[in-house]
């Protein structure tokens, strides 16, 4: 393994790995690929991590699993960005949907999409799903693939970025019917449903203070352009303001991509390189005794990067992150977090495009979904004594 694949999370590895066999034409449709342990021991890794890889490739149609003979390539795979239909798509009396997301490797996104079908069969649609792999140009792709496609609305979890899709404000303003999922694009008028997360920063941020706890540091990906990201950043700024406590810039650490978080949610470890940035930070600020963490990848890989170096939570470091991690019960210090309303979001969002369509001439709408805090064991009132880092 090179040293610049070594820096790639195995997870990505494997995958890309498949995929690289496919679109080469090495492996064939129908064809049986290795078995979870051929991979393990050609990688140098655990199962667990061979079955995340795979049954990510399962989720997007790439590969698909018989009972006790093992995974095969699928009949269809073509090497392009791929388009899911919903069981009921051959029904072409129901008006199709499209909607698109960066990526789907946790409990929230799943929510978001079982919200969304959910809601379009209820309402008698169809769905294409589909994903843009947090990249630009797969998204401006897929956008064009299914307007010729003859989508009646699309729904769409934009990918993050510092400027905004060219495709999606084309849409916007030819006044195609969209809207816009978890997100907002700053300064445009468009549908969008999203939580309010100014709200939910504000009151985790709050219940730190609460606590005690001045010295809050704020920990995320990088937020330039992605409204959600900025939203939970001005929440925790207002709510040191709101209680006179000064915002401290070097108590904030914002750069990480999405890749590298999300590790520690595929693999059950977090990326070396996030977790020795993370040490270092709280090794410079021996004198924060809280963090806010902008999601649970980024908070939790902040726990375990505190526990190797002795600081204990909460001990010595309360730690809140927005998203309610699903495995909470069985972590060893069960997280509080920030709770959204994942499938309702979905829903809403279908909602709100069905008024569009039927509606055309009606004025764009912003709905914000309320979150709620769930205080459980990874927050406790400040300690008098503080950690030796």
């Amino acid at each position: 393994m090179t040293k610049s694949s070594q820096r790639i999370p195995l997870y990505t590895q494997i995958r890309q790995y498949i995929q690289d066999q496919i679109t080469q034409k090495i492996w064939l449709p129908n064809d049986r690929i290795p078995s979870e342990n051929e991979f393990a021991s050609q990688f140098g890794v655990s199962r667990i991590t061979v079955k995340n890889a795979l049954a990510a490739l399962i989720e997007e149609g790439i590969i698909f699993r018989v009972q006790g003979k093992g995974s095969f390539v699928s009949p269809d795979t073509t090497g392009e960005p791929f388009i899911y239909r919903s069981d009921s798509t051959n029904d072409t009396s129901k008006p199709l949907i499209a909607y698109l997301m960066p990526r789907l490797e946790n409990m929230y996104t799943a929510q978001l999409l079982s919200g969304v079908e959910s809601e379009l069969s209820k309402l008698g649609y169809r769905l294409i799903f589909c994903r843009t792999h947090d990249s630009q140009d797969i998204e401006k792709d897929i956008l064009r693939e299914v307007i010729q496609l003859g989508v009646k609305g699309i729904i769409i979890f934009p990918v993050e970025g510092e400027t905004y899709s060219e495709e999606i404000l084309r849409l916007t303003l030819s006044e195609f019917p969209l809207v816009v999922l978890d997100r907002y694009l700053r300064g445009i008028e468009t549908n969008c449903v999203c939580s309010d997360n100014v709200q939910g920063a504000h009151e985790a941020t709050s219940h730190l203070v609460s606590l005690g706890h001045t010295r809050i540091g704020f920990v995320s990906t990088a937020y330039q352009g992605t409204t959600s990201i900025e939203d939970r950043l001005t929440g925790y700024e207002k709510s040191l303001a709101d209680h006179n406590i000064p915002v401290d810039h070097s108590l904030r650490l914002c750069h990480f991509d999405n890749e590298q978080t999300n590790t520690i949610l595929q693999e059950g470890v977090a990326d070396e390189t996030v977790r020795h940035e993370v040490q270092s930070f709280l090794r410079k600020n021996p004198d924060m005794t809280a963090v806010f963490a902008i999601n649970s990848a980024v908070g939790l890989t902040i726990m375990e990067a505190a526990v190797e170096i002795g600081i204990h939570v909460p001990e010595d470091l309360s730690i809140v992150f927005f998203d309610n991690y699903e495995l909470s019960a069985l972590s060893k210090v069960p997280p509080t977090c920030v709770s959204q309303q994942e499938k309702e979001l979905g829903k809403e969002a279908v909602r709100l495009l069905d008024s569009i369509i039927k509606h055309p001439k009606q004025e764009r709408r912003k709905i914000l979904l309320p979150t709620k805090l769930i205080v459980r064991k990874s927050t406790a009132v400040l300690s008098v004594e503080q950690p030796s880092i």
